[in-house]
Protein backbone atom coordinates (compact mmCIF):
# COMPACT_ATOMS: atom_id res chain seq x y z
CA UNK A 1 0.00 0.00 0.00
CA UNK A 2 1.26 3.37 -1.10
CA UNK A 3 0.53 5.35 1.79
CA UNK A 4 2.48 8.00 3.37
CA UNK A 5 4.00 9.51 -0.32
CA UNK A 6 0.08 10.30 -1.78
CA UNK A 7 -0.51 13.89 -0.95
CA UNK A 8 3.26 14.85 -1.06
CA UNK A 9 3.61 13.66 -4.76
CA UNK A 10 0.39 15.49 -5.34
CA UNK A 11 1.89 18.63 -3.60
CA UNK A 12 4.97 18.52 -5.86
CA UNK A 13 2.79 19.51 -8.84
CA UNK A 14 -0.39 21.33 -7.40
CA UNK A 15 1.41 23.70 -4.20
CA UNK A 16 1.72 27.14 -4.96
CA UNK A 17 -0.53 29.04 -6.99
CA UNK A 18 -0.95 31.67 -3.83
CA UNK A 19 -3.61 34.02 -5.66
CA UNK A 20 -5.60 36.88 -5.11
CA UNK A 21 -7.72 37.49 -8.13
CA UNK A 22 -8.99 35.12 -10.60
CA UNK A 23 -6.52 34.13 -13.27
CA UNK A 24 -7.56 31.77 -16.21
CA UNK A 25 -3.94 31.33 -16.93
CA UNK A 26 -2.98 30.09 -13.63
CA UNK A 27 -5.97 27.40 -13.83
CA UNK A 28 -4.30 26.13 -17.31
CA UNK A 29 -0.96 26.31 -16.20
CA UNK A 30 -2.33 23.99 -13.34
CA UNK A 31 -4.64 21.75 -15.55
CA UNK A 32 -0.89 21.34 -18.28
CA UNK A 33 1.09 20.63 -15.19
CA UNK A 34 -1.12 18.01 -13.96
CA UNK A 35 -1.29 16.48 -17.69
CA UNK A 36 2.22 16.63 -17.93
CA UNK A 37 2.58 14.47 -14.30
CA UNK A 38 0.39 11.76 -15.02
CA UNK A 39 1.44 11.42 -18.34
CA UNK A 40 5.24 10.61 -17.16
CA UNK A 41 5.43 7.06 -16.14
CA UNK A 42 7.73 8.07 -13.22
CA UNK A 43 5.48 10.41 -11.83
CA UNK A 44 2.18 9.12 -12.97
CA UNK A 45 -0.48 7.51 -10.45
CA UNK A 46 -2.24 5.91 -13.38
CA UNK A 47 -2.03 2.32 -13.27
CA UNK A 48 -0.13 0.63 -16.36
CA UNK A 49 -2.74 -0.43 -18.43
CA UNK A 50 -4.72 3.12 -17.93
CA UNK A 51 -1.05 5.24 -18.81
CA UNK A 52 -0.72 3.42 -21.91
CA UNK A 53 -3.83 4.91 -23.11
CA UNK A 54 -3.83 8.40 -21.25
CA UNK A 55 -4.25 11.80 -23.30
CA UNK A 56 -5.57 14.23 -20.55
CA UNK A 57 -7.92 14.27 -17.60
CA UNK A 58 -11.47 15.92 -17.76
CA UNK A 59 -11.76 19.00 -16.27
CA UNK A 60 -15.03 21.34 -15.70
CA UNK A 61 -15.13 24.32 -17.82
CA UNK A 62 -12.94 26.96 -16.01
CA UNK A 63 -15.29 29.30 -14.48
CA UNK A 64 -15.10 32.59 -12.07
CA UNK A 65 -17.90 31.60 -10.08
CA UNK A 66 -15.85 29.32 -7.96
CA UNK A 67 -13.07 31.47 -7.71
CA UNK A 68 -13.58 32.69 -3.78
CA UNK A 69 -12.34 34.92 -1.14
CA UNK A 70 -13.08 33.31 2.01
CA UNK A 71 -13.01 34.36 5.56
CA UNK A 72 -10.15 32.58 7.75
CA UNK A 73 -11.34 32.17 11.31
CA UNK A 74 -8.76 30.67 13.37
CA UNK A 75 -9.52 26.85 15.42
CA UNK A 76 -8.59 27.54 18.62
CA UNK A 77 -6.65 24.94 20.99
CA UNK A 78 -6.73 22.71 17.68
CA UNK A 79 -6.44 18.90 19.33
CA UNK A 80 -4.35 16.58 17.01
CA UNK A 81 -6.59 13.66 15.45
CA UNK A 82 -6.42 10.94 13.01
CA UNK A 83 -7.92 11.90 9.76
CA UNK A 84 -9.65 8.14 8.77
CA UNK A 85 -8.08 7.38 4.99
CA UNK A 86 -9.09 4.45 2.10
CA UNK A 87 -6.17 2.03 3.45
CA UNK A 88 -5.24 1.50 6.84
CA UNK A 89 -2.83 4.31 7.47
CA UNK A 90 -4.16 7.11 10.00
CA UNK A 91 -1.79 10.45 8.96
CA UNK A 92 -2.11 12.52 11.76
CA UNK A 93 -3.69 16.54 11.14
CA UNK A 94 -5.15 19.14 13.16
CA UNK A 95 -7.58 21.32 12.48
CA UNK A 96 -6.30 24.68 11.08
CA UNK A 97 -9.79 26.71 10.79
CA UNK A 98 -12.78 27.39 9.16
CA UNK A 99 -12.94 29.30 5.90
CA UNK A 100 -16.10 31.25 5.30
CA UNK A 101 -17.32 32.20 1.58
CA UNK A 102 -20.45 32.54 -1.16
CA UNK A 103 -21.23 31.17 -4.25
CA UNK A 104 -23.84 32.92 -6.27
CA UNK A 105 -24.67 34.57 -2.77
CA UNK A 106 -24.99 31.51 -0.56
CA UNK A 107 -23.07 31.21 2.60
CA UNK A 108 -20.80 28.18 2.78
CA UNK A 109 -18.08 27.22 5.23
CA UNK A 110 -15.00 24.51 4.71
CA UNK A 111 -12.63 23.33 7.38
CA UNK A 112 -9.15 23.41 6.38
CA UNK A 113 -6.50 21.22 8.15
CA UNK A 114 -2.51 21.28 8.64
CA UNK A 115 -0.46 17.68 8.31
CA UNK A 116 1.41 17.14 11.30
CA UNK A 117 3.75 15.23 8.89
CA UNK A 118 4.23 17.91 6.17
CA UNK A 119 4.48 21.04 8.96
CA UNK A 120 8.07 20.06 10.38
CA UNK A 121 9.10 20.19 6.37
CA UNK A 122 10.61 23.59 5.73
CA UNK A 123 8.65 23.79 2.13
CA UNK A 124 4.93 22.52 3.66
CA UNK A 125 5.39 24.22 6.77
CA UNK A 126 2.71 27.01 5.83
CA UNK A 127 0.59 24.17 4.20
CA UNK A 128 -3.11 23.75 4.25
CA UNK A 129 -5.06 20.79 2.94
CA UNK A 130 -8.79 21.36 2.64
CA UNK A 131 -10.34 18.47 1.35
CA UNK A 132 -14.04 18.38 0.11
CA UNK A 133 -16.70 16.44 -1.19
CA UNK A 134 -20.12 18.56 -3.09
CA UNK A 135 -23.70 17.37 -5.28
CA UNK A 136 -21.37 16.66 -8.42
CA UNK A 137 -19.43 13.71 -6.42
CA UNK A 138 -20.31 10.00 -7.72
CA UNK A 139 -21.83 11.68 -10.58
CA UNK A 140 -19.59 14.00 -12.48
CA UNK A 141 -16.60 14.06 -9.92
CA UNK A 142 -14.63 11.29 -7.60
CA UNK A 143 -17.25 9.88 -5.53
CA UNK A 144 -14.53 10.17 -2.52
CA UNK A 145 -14.34 13.93 -2.92
CA UNK A 146 -11.45 16.12 -3.88
CA UNK A 147 -8.51 18.21 -2.81
CA UNK A 148 -7.31 21.93 -3.00
CA UNK A 149 -3.70 23.04 -1.64
CA UNK A 150 -3.89 26.80 -0.04
CA UNK A 151 -1.06 27.88 1.89
CA UNK A 152 -1.56 30.46 5.37
CA UNK A 153 -2.34 33.94 4.82
CA UNK A 154 -1.19 36.75 6.12
CA UNK A 155 -4.11 38.18 7.01
CA UNK A 156 -7.79 36.49 7.85
CA UNK A 157 -8.92 35.66 3.99
CA UNK A 158 -7.57 33.58 1.91
CA UNK A 159 -8.42 32.82 -1.98
CA UNK A 160 -10.18 29.53 -2.98
CA UNK A 161 -10.07 28.86 -6.52
CA UNK A 162 -12.24 25.24 -6.71
CA UNK A 163 -10.74 24.87 -10.91
CA UNK A 164 -7.50 23.93 -9.04
CA UNK A 165 -9.59 20.82 -7.41
CA UNK A 166 -7.93 17.58 -8.10
CA UNK A 167 -8.53 14.59 -7.09
CA UNK A 168 -6.74 12.08 -4.73
CA UNK A 169 -4.40 9.46 -6.10
CA UNK A 170 -6.50 6.30 -4.80
CA UNK A 171 -9.33 7.76 -8.05
CA UNK A 172 -6.69 5.94 -10.05
CA UNK A 173 -5.28 3.60 -8.72
CA UNK A 174 -6.32 1.22 -5.68
CA UNK A 175 -2.62 1.01 -4.50
CA UNK A 176 -2.77 4.27 -2.67
CA UNK A 177 -4.41 5.00 0.57
CA UNK A 178 -5.93 8.69 0.64
CA UNK A 179 -7.79 10.54 3.36
CA UNK A 180 -11.16 10.78 3.27
CA UNK A 181 -13.12 13.84 3.41
CA UNK A 182 -14.38 14.96 6.98
CA UNK A 183 -18.16 14.93 7.21
CA UNK A 184 -17.72 18.52 8.01
CA UNK A 185 -16.38 19.37 4.48
CA UNK A 186 -19.52 17.92 2.18
CA UNK A 187 -21.38 20.84 -0.01
CA UNK A 188 -24.47 21.04 -0.61
CA UNK A 189 -23.92 22.67 -3.71
CA UNK A 190 -22.59 21.21 -7.26
CA UNK A 191 -19.16 22.66 -7.42
CA UNK A 192 -18.66 22.05 -11.29
CA UNK A 193 -14.44 23.39 -10.90
CA UNK A 194 -11.56 21.07 -11.18
CA UNK A 195 -10.91 17.57 -12.16
CA UNK A 196 -13.44 15.30 -13.12
CA UNK A 197 -13.93 11.74 -12.04
CA UNK A 198 -11.60 9.45 -14.15
CA UNK A 199 -13.11 7.07 -16.48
Amino acid sequence: MKTINALVLLLVFNFGFAQKKFNKTDVQKFQKKINTEFADPKTSPLMAEDLKTFKSLEFFPISETYFVTATLEKAKGGKVFEMKTSGNYTPKYIKYGTLNFKINGKAFKLAVYQSLELIVQEKYKNHLFLPFSDLTSGKQSYIGGRYIDLEIPKGNTIAIDFNQAYNPYCAYNYKYSCPLVPQENDLKIEIKAGVKAFH
